[in-house]
């Protein structure tokens, strides 16, 4: 992890400049930034994360400091918006910057919810699986980590689209943690009710949530819906076998994916349900759904395999047939007395094969018309 000047950081945001802001998070603003990194000396577009000023400050700042206590004691990963840096200094917070991974491509709530075009069914089954790993190498950490606000607006895109899970304000290590519940309503388990009751089951049950919301493309909580949590309406319907019925209906589902999302809607209710024991773990998630990825694959590859062969085949057939084309027209040409029983002259081409032309090619097309296909 690198160490930044402070006044390096402030330079690359122009001083904090308004039009550098990019999102905000759960202990301040974000800004965009290029920095110079003097490990490889090179130069990286960035987000600079800016604590809180005024009453919320002391709050915010807490979150902060958390946040880099947490991401500062993870390895990199594929699938969280890594933490590059921290601005040096004492203990003056006001001057503690934190410097993580740049995501251009904004968050899976404005994907969802406010982009025109809403994502295709394999790119949501993609993000899911991707969040899903995420959560998986949170939960297998040592000591492990818990989220606490695993939820569409920190869950961001970088430049490949790659969802990555971000802001880790209130994430905690180890479930020995005596801080009070915390997180976001509609996606906060309804069974974390005091500190005691921490556990990788809060992030699941999120999970679910999110993964609910990727599958309809409903809000979490929607007060202009009956009944307004995505929760309680899936359940619902999920009751009732009519799972179709769950899926956003502003994209198609192909019938080859159908299986698949069925696939996680059984997952999703798992996570949400109201029994903790029900509940599976990331691992289990993880694994059932690369299992539905695979088995979605592999029918498309093996119908192009058998579709070569079967190309093959017919090429095959339609080879030995002018072989046998061009003995005929051999006979036919001898017979007329065209030749002596040496070469045809006038060797044309009939998909590469060497036949006669010129005086008998009407012959040739009559002979041709008898070569069928299986």
């Amino acid at each position: 992890m690198e160490e930044f000047e402070y006044e390096e950081v402030v330079k690359a945001t122009e001083n904090f400049n308004p039009r550098r802001v990019v999102g905000k998070g759960s202990h301040g603003m974000v800004y965009k930034g290029v920095v110079q990194f003097k490990e490889n000396n090179s130069y990286r577009v960035v987000a600079v994360k800016k604590p809180s000023q005024g009453l919320q400050s002391l709050h915010d700042n807490s979150k902060l400091q958390n946040e880099i206590r947490v991401l500062s004691s993870l390895p990199e990963n594929p699938h969280v918006v890594n933490l590059l840096g921290t601005t040096s200094g004492d203990d003056d917070h006001s001057h503690k910057l934190i410097v993580m991974e740049f995501m251009p491509n904004a968050s899976l709530h404005d994907l969802l919810h406010s982009n025109e075009t809403p994502p295709t069914w394999p790119k949501r089954v993609e993000i899911a699986l991707q969040i899903a790993r995420a959560v998986q190498f949170l939960h297998q950490a040592k000591p492990v980590v818990i989220h606490r606000d695993i939820k569409p607006t920190n869950i961001l895109f970088d430049s490949s689209w790659n969802a990555k899970l971000g802001d880790f304000g209130l994430a905690v290590r180890g479930v020995d943690s005596v801080s009070q519940p915390a997180g976001t309503i509609g996606y906060l388990d309804p069974c974390y009710t005091t500190p005691e009751r921490l556990s990788t089951k809060n992030d699941i049950f999120s999970f679910g949530v999110v993964l609910l919301e990727i599958i309809s493309g409903r809000k979490a909580i929607d007060a202009c819906k009956t009944p307004a949590s995505v929760v309680e309406w899936a359940i619902q319907l999920m009751g009732e076998e009519l799972l179709e019925e769950i899926c956003d209906d502003r994209v198609a589902l192909p019938g080859y994916m159908v299986g698949t999302i069925t696939r996680l809607l059984r997952y999703a209710s798992r996570c949400v349900s109201e029994n903790e024991d029900e509940r599976p773990s990331a691992a289990e998630v993880v694994m059932g759904m690369e299992n539905c990825v695979v088995k979605r694959v592999r029918v498309p590859v093996w119908t192009c395999v058998l579709k070569g062969l079967d190309w093959l085949r017919k090429r095959k057939v339609m080879m030995g047939s002018v072989w046998q084309t061009q003995k005929r027209i051999r006979c036919i040409a001898e017979e007329e007395g065209e030749v002596d029983g040496g070469e045809v002259d006038g060797v044309g081409e009939v998909d590469g094969v060497g036949v006669p032309s010129g005086k008998i090619s009407m012959t040739i097309r009559e002979v041709l018309d008898d070569v069928t296909l299986d």
